[in-house]
């Protein structure tokens, strides 16, 4: 392979040996620095190839170069590129692309570039870089304007400092230190620069002269182990310490004694005024001036010709007009509809405001892949960068399940000659975005970066924050725009340097801090490429960095394998966790069983015990033997009306005994039955009998109404029970297996059909097994039949209980309403075990229990759990989540733990398997959103009579070497947590988008109900006009105090960013459910107030709301805005948000907090905030008069409604 080819020869006359006849690889001669560029040496020709070879050699610090030699196999990266075109610049008076370079990798090849441009006369230059007057103002440059904005919005942190930590070995001339210093701060005015607010710009302040004490500590009083990690702290602690930016020197420097010949320097800037390459120039300095000094001699360095504030000017003259346009423009083109989030899935939910405390991780990828992953990036034709940034975003696409994957990249910046030894902030950021879809192969992925990067590249002048204002990207406070991932990769690692009798080696400080979510920087090792993954505490724990660096170690090894397999088949499972996740968490070991049929069982228990008591409903009760007689004598009926194995029965009952009845019998004529629910309007009773192809329906006599003309026998249970008595009371015998269906539910279909779910006796089977196993059901236990007939769980409590010979109990309709009198109910009957849909149980957690209650365990299902037992609830609490094709339950979970999150949904039953797969049906990692999959002995048969549907959903289980084994898909988005249990993320199809972001009901739903006066919550999407979607929050409110709908989006802007408040609210008295017990989303009303709004007025309705209307309309230069409207869809930036802060600040002798402005990004719900808000610390003392001012507005405002209310009543009259 290309990367075993050795990169230089050098020919000896014979090898050199050791005493032993060995190879003394030691004393082989290294190469000449020459050899790559000597072999098959071309010279150039003509006077344009001999000035690019002249240039390449000196950027590559060669002796010469070959027409013919390629720039990257000769050491090139990235930073010399950059460096080799500016020079073209410089030399030949053209502004070569970037890409140009790629296009044409030859000292030959580029100088006919260079030919072709000049013959064209296209890409001039831009002015040159000349010194401005000190006598004026100085503008900040792009970067510096975002960076001290920043800083007004969060003061006082420490993310944006630059450490630089030395270690210093040898005799170090303290004084010789410190003058070298202080000679590089005067050469450099960015390090003399503090920054200033001036007529609403921020300006550059230099002082002429700058003193910068050397602060020196002695640590030699400590243990050698003690003195290392008390000198880690210390410059730990130096760089955590903030900045202040209006006061100097934005540079600190502090010398830790560790012997009398070991010293640490640490070196402490602020990000304002350096960037990496200039820590470079800072060494480099260093180096030249330390050695004179020590000497006693004077040094003398080269004038610099031009200072960053020169910079700054040139770039706000030269980034305007045509040349602004034309940068913005090809950026708004490139990033048009970008995702303004990536959802990496966290460990905790983000915080409102980004927080910026950080860890790192270390992961080092072995010499051979590393060597791999280059020599795939030469035969690709891409740089080292661009091959590890298209595996990197391939990566994040596999985490986050999006396609659409825009990542940050620094860039140096120092595309000009003249400040390549410049100190100061010249790095861009660059945003690089690519569509990762799954079917790709890598290399098609590589070519279609490489185009972004060569794009990014030749677009590179205009600054990062003007590119997110030419995007006019929402404001969240709780992430950075754009991207929240940053990618890096270094050339080499920090150089170890000599010089005055010193030697200086890099030592690492750890700020603690992270800027993004995720920032991944790569260095190139002597042992191979070492990656470090620094990450944000707030959302990410170290264990789930450390999978994922080791997911991309699997990734990269994968591609450079085969790069030409589509990456959706590169699996990123070690086998170790592939084995977990497909065995040791899929599947949970149980005890073997023999399938039974349902009915045998309960014959057995009624032959046990027939006087026990089975059923109790409000309108009567029946014993074991009576129940399995009565049930005797409708099947003997039923067989005589042709039922046998396969035949389906339509059984429409109301919860009541003779629905058990009807039920059992059925099932021991050999029939299958079809729940119904008499609450169906009658049309749909009737499609889903007539879909069933039931030849009979059980009922009672006031519902047999609904079947007649469809050609049904009926059998009615009360008016029709004479004749039913005249049937045999003894077991049916045999008829029926455990393969043979048991019943078809009815669930709704995405086509408004419904569709019927066959389920067999056996897979009841295994339900009923696991259940009376987990749950310990005895014969003396009771419990409860609450759901609807027609849900599925209504089979799992009628079953594992009637089976083991317990108790069943029916509350009443009147009852069941109630959750306060179905306590009381389940008091009175002495409940033992009690399973209740999602939202009841809700409520009823919700609720004071009754003394003398024996629940011991409480059961819920079917919609995601929020509450928890609270003190005093004794019974265990037991969430479980299973489709109905999964015969009711596949995975439960006890809930435990502290209040705050989410329940898990467990592990699967035994006898049950989950699998959480990708698109591709490839197992996701720990911890990565991704399809659940179930299979197993409680499967579901399929859909009936709808073979098409059911090979979609039901699929051959690759994971299984069973014959005929199956998966089915559920369409619910899970993930497995760090302990092995599921976590219920959502439906795969109801994340939503609303401006941008991807967004999930659940976690808005979940912050809302834990307002104190919220007992339940739904958020759903409505669109408020074509392809204009907005969120919408329904509250069922409890308690005495009723909040307003302006209180509960208040709430929530303070939890949630506003992407995810929603845009109406409303209050409920209760939600409306289905039959089936689930909240029936498509009857939720619309919002009569419309959207964006808390009540139906738009204009300024107090004078709280007038004044900051007033300065909006000043600062915007608008006529007129609305209390409703947002502040950044009227044209506002970052510019004028602070003019807006400031008067109001002023104008209403508020501390008001810029954080504040984007938190509250309406006139309603900034001065709602205002209203309420307490003043800042910087205002505290004037509080009483600030305090006077808001009542007065609130008086006044008040004071005007009611006179305007009082002269409408006189209206009226």
């Amino acid at each position: 392979p290309e990367y075993m080819v050795p990169a230089a020869w050098v020919c000896l006359p014979a090898f050199p040996v050791t005493q032993n006849g060995k190879v003394d690889r030691k004393a082989l001669p290294a190469p000449s620095l020459g050899a790559k560029a000597a072999q098959d040496f071309v010279a150039p020709k003509g006077a344009l190839e001999e000035l690019v070879a002249g240039i390449w050699a000196q950027v590559l610090g060669l002796d010469r170069v070959s027409a013919h030699g390629n720039f990257f196999e000769l050491g090139g990266h990235s930073l010399l590129a950059m460096q080799m075109i500016s020079r073209v610049r410089e030399t030949f008076d053209v502004d070569l692309p970037f890409r140009s370079l790629f296009g044409a990798p030859t000292v030959a090849g580029l100088a006919r570039s260079i030919e072709s441009a000049l013959a064209g006369g296209s890409g001039r230059l831009p002015p040159p870089m000349l010194p401005v007057p000190r006598d004026g103002e100085l503008l900040t440059s792009f970067a510096q304007y975002r960076l001290w904005f920043l800083d007004q919005l969060q003061p006082g942190g420490h993310a944006y400092n630059v450490p630089l930590g030395v270690r210093l070995l040898g005799r170090l001339d303290l004084t010789a230190l410190e003058r070298s210093l202080q000679e590089i701060i005067r050469r450099h005015e960015a390090l003399r620069t503090v920054f200033a607010s001036s007529g609403g710009r921020v300006v550059q302040v230099i002082s002429p002269e700058v003193h910068l004490p050397l602060m020196v500590e002695s640590l030699e009083g400590l243990e050698a182990s003690e003195r290392e990690r008390e000198a880690q702290r210390r410059a730990g602690e130096e760089a955590q310490r903030s900045f202040e930016l209006s006061r100097g020197p934005l540079l600190r420097a502090t010398v830790l004694r560790l012997a009398k010949e070991e010293h640490v320097l640490v070196l402490v800037m602020h990000h304002a005024v350096t960037d990496g390459w200039a820590i470079n120039v800072l060494l480099r300095e260093l180096s030249q001036l330390y050695p004179v000094f020590a000497a006693g001699e004077v040094p003398v360095l080269p004038a610099l010709a031009i200072q960053y504030a020169d910079f700054a000017a040139w770039q706000r003259q030269w980034l305007q007009g045509e040349v602004l346009e034309a940068q913005r423009s090809y950026w708004k083109r490139t990033l048009a509809g970008a995702p303004q989030a990536l959802e990496l899935p966290t460990d905790r939910p983000r915080p409102q405001v980004q927080t910026f405390h950080g860890a790192q991780l270390r992961a080092q990828l072995p010499l051979a892949l590393s060597q791999e992953v280059r020599a795939l990036s030469h035969r690709e034709g891409a740089t080292l960068f661009m091959t590890l940034l298209a595996a990197f975003q391939a990566l994040l696409a596999r985490y986050s399940g999006q396609t659409d994957i825009v990542v940050g990249s620094p860039i140096a910046g120092r595309n000009r000659q003249e400040v390549e030894g410049l100190i100061g902030l010249f790095v861009n950021t660059l945003a690089l975005r690519a569509e990762v879809q799954g079917t790709l192969s890598f290399q098609a992925l590589l070519a279609q970066v490489r185009e972004a990067c060569l794009g990014a590249y030749a677009h590179q002048d205009l600054p990062f924050e003007q590119v997110v204002e030419a995007l006019q990207l929402d404001r969240d406070l709780s992430r950075t725009p754009l991207f929240q991932v940053m990618f890096v990769l270094e050339s080499q690692a920090a150089p170890s340097l000599e010089f005055g009798g010193l030697a200086l080696k890099p030592l690492d400080v750890d700020l603690v801090t992270a800027k993004f979510d995720l920032t991944v920087g790569l260095q190139e090792t002597p042992q191979g490429l070492l990656s470090v993954w620094e990450y944000n505490t707030a959302l990410f724990d170290r264990e789930t960095v450390a999978r994922m660096a080791g997911h991309f170690q699997k990734l990269l090894e994968g591609l450079t394998a085969r790069p030409e397999q589509p990456i959706s088949r590169i699996s990123l499972l070690s086998e170790g966790e592939r084995t977990q996740v497909l065995e040791a968490w899929a599947r949970t070991a149980g005890e073997s069983h023999r399938p039974v049929c349902i009915h045998r069982m309960v014959e057995a228990q009624a032959e046990r015990a027939p006087e026990a008591l089975a059923v109790k409903s409000p309108h009567g009760q029946v014993s074991y033997g009576e129940l399995n007689a009565r049930a005797n004598q409708l099947a003997h009926a039923l067989r005589g009306k042709g039922v046998g194995p396969e035949d389906r029965v339509v059984l429409c009952m109301e919860r009541s005994v003779e629905l058990v009845t009807g039920a059992l019998g059925i099932l021991k004529a050999g029939g299958a039955y079809v729940p119904l629910d008499p609450v169906y309007p009658v049309e749909r009773l009737r499609t889903m009998a007539g879909d069933s192809r039931a030849q009979v329906v059980v009922t009672q006599g006031r519902l047999k109404a609904a079947f007649e003309g469809q050609g049904l026998a009926v059998v009615c249970l009360d008016d029709g029970w004479e004749e039913l008595e005249r049937q045999e009371r003894a077991n049916p015998q045999g008829g029926v297996a455990p393969d043979n269906l048991a019943y078809v539910i009815y669930t709704s279909g995405s086509t408004g059909k419904p569709k019927g779910v066959e389920v067999s006796h056996a897979s009841l089977a295994n339900l009923v097994a696991w259940h009376q196993r987990e749950y310990e059901v005895k014969p003396e236990d009771r419990a409860t039949l609450v759901s609807g007939p027609a849900f599925d769980a209504s089979v799992w409590e009628l079953w594992p209980y009637l089976t083991a010979g317990a108790s069943l109990h029916i509350p009443g309709d009147e009852v069941r309403a109630v959750p306060a009198r179905l306590l009381e109910w389940m008091a009175a009957e002495g409940v033992t075990l009690s399973f209740l849909p999602t939202p009841l149980a809700e409520v009823v957690l919700a609720e004071d229990w009754p003394e003398g209650l024996a629940l011991r365990a409480l059961l819920t299902g079917g919609d995601r759990l929020r509450r928890r037992l609270r003190p005093g609830q004794k019974a265990r609490l037991m969430n479980h989540y299973g489709p109905t094709e999964n015969t009711v339950v596949a995975t439960w979970a006890p809930v435990v733990g502290e209040a705050g999150t989410l329940p898990p949904i467990g592990r699967p039953i035994p006898h049950a398997q989950a699998y959480v797969l990708d698109k591709g049906l490839n197992p996701v990692p720990v911890g990565v959103g991704g399809e659940l999959f179930i299979g197993g002995d409680s499967l579901a048969r399929g859909y009936l009579d709808r073979p098409e549907l059911t090979a979609e959903k039901f699929l051959p289980n690759p994971f299984s070497t069973q014959p005929g084994s199956r998966l089915y898909r559920t369409g619910d988005l899970v993930r497995w947590s760090s302990a092995g249990e599921l976590e219920f993320l959502g439906r795969v199809d109801q994340q939503v988008k609303i401006r941008g972001y991807r967004i999930e009901l659940g976690e808005i739903e979940a912050v809302l109900a834990k307002h104190p006066a919220v007992r339940e919550a739904v958020v759903v999407v409505r669109e408020s006009a074509p392809e204009v979607k907005q969120l919408v929050g329904y509250a069922v409110i409890q308690g005495g105090e009723r909040p307003s709908k302006a209180d509960l989006r208040t709430y929530l802007r303070e939890r949630l960013p506003e992407a995810m408040v929603p845009s109406a609210i409303v209050l409920l008295d209760a939600l409306p459910v289905t039959p089936n017990g689930k909240v029936d989303r498509r009857a939720l009303p619309m919002p009569e107030e419309g959207y964006g709004s808390d009540d139906t007025a738009v204009a300024p309705q107090t004078d709280l709301e007038r004044a900051v209307a007033a300065i909006w309309q000043e600062v915007l230069h608008v006529a007129k805005v609305g209390t409703n409207d947002r502040f950044f869809d009227l044209g506002g930036n970052s510019l004028t948000i602070l003019e807006v802060q400031k008067k109001l600040s002023a104008a209403l002798s508020l501390d008001v907090k810029l954080t504040k402005l984007f938190q509250y990004p309406t006139i309603a719900s900034l001065s709602q905030h205002l209203a309420q808000g307490e003043p800042g610390p910087a205002v505290a003392a004037a509080s009483p008069q600030r305090a006077k001012r808001r009542q007065e507005l609130d008086a006044q405002g008040q004071a005007r409604r009611r006179l305007r209310t009082s002269k409408k009543d006189a209206q009226d009259e």
